[in-house]
């Protein structure tokens, strides 16, 4: 199979093409550099060009059998002005270019669109969300809301739409666990806030294998919960990567008024959280390899 990505050379991108690559499928990413690219993964075919604006690109990407949409700037930052244009334009000009092209070529494909568990909004109560819950009224909410919807009009040309609410993906090259990892050996890690949030978290083989999921089965469409179906409080995150890692905790919680000052509006997202669950990947029959976090970061700790 024929797969071109954007955002393909990021953490979850990288990951994604190289396991694509060594399951057989010829790879294609986009890049502003195709020299960049080529350097960063080279098991994949580089194509020249930028997400956000139209181009020759597009019709490499009409040609694909599957397009994996993860093309969107951090939003781990302070929420400025400028910062929230570029997360928003970031994901949705990309989006809408892709769409473009495959409602231009007129041939049916498969679109897997990625999106956050964001979507649902910060919670700080005990709800379980499944891919039928309502959106929050917060900016990633609004920021999903659109980026879904911009991928949607693909269907009107017959292409499949597969919606992916990321949770926090853990894996070994960067992501949240590498820069948690080492203040934890450290003896420097805590829960954050109350440590009661919600965090939803996925291991980067449980994510390529829901990829690889959605690909296969024809009948799966519309949103899909990234996660894995335990979800777990911040404070017991940090009390089993503590002991995977066989350090103690010996620090106080990080207070959320400090939160609040160095991450703004962000903040709330790490004060905060949500209970998700995978509904629609059960009812499918998907089944994980790391369901429970241990088991998860063992593997990718190497403990």
């Amino acid at each position: 199979m024929k797969i071109f990505v954007t955002g393909g050379t990021g953490f979850v991108g990288k990951y994604l093409t190289r396991r694509f690559s060594e399951s057989g499928h010829k790879v294609y990413v986009l890049s502003r550099s195709a020299r960049r690219a080529g350097e960063s993964v080279p098991w994949a075919a580089a194509v020249e060009g930028d997400p956000k604006k139209p181009g020759p690109w597009q019709e490499s990407a009409a040609q694909s059998d599957a397009i994996l949409n993860l093309a969107g700037t951090s939003i781990f930052t302070l929420w400025t002005d400028a910062a929230r244009k570029s997360i928003l334009d970031s994901r949705i000009l990309s989006t809408r270019n892709i769409v473009d092209a495959l409602l231009a070529s007129g041939k049916a494909k498969i679109l897997i669109n990625a999106s956050a568990v964001g979507f649902y909004g910060s919670r700080l109560d005990d709800a379980v969300l499944d891919e039928n819950s309502l959106p929050g009224d917060e900016f990633m909410s609004e920021v999903c809301r659109n980026w879904e919807n911009e991928a949607l009009r693909a269907a009107q040309g017959g292409t499949r739409v597969v919606l992916c609410r990321f949770g926090v993906v853990l894996g070994r090259e960067g992501g949240a666990l590498a820069k948690m990892t080492p203040v934890f050996r450290s003896l420097l890690g805590s829960p954050l806030g109350s440590g009661r949030q919600w965090f939803s978290w996925i291991h980067q083989e449980d994510l390529f294998r829901i990829f690889s999921f959605s690909l296969d089965n024809h009948g799966i469409s519309g949103p899909l919960n990234c996660v894995a179906p335990n979800p777990v409080r911040n404070a017991v995150f940090a009390k089993t990567l503590a002991g995977v890692l066989g350090r103690p905790l010996i620090l106080p919680v990080v207070p959320a008024f400090l939160l609040r000052m160095l991450l703004g509006e962000f903040g709330n997202v790490v004060l905060k959280g949500q209970k998700v669950v995978p509904k629609n990947l059960i009812d499918n029959g998907f089944s994980f390899a790391f369901p429970t976090l241990r088991q998860a970061l063992e593997d990718l700790l190497d403990q």
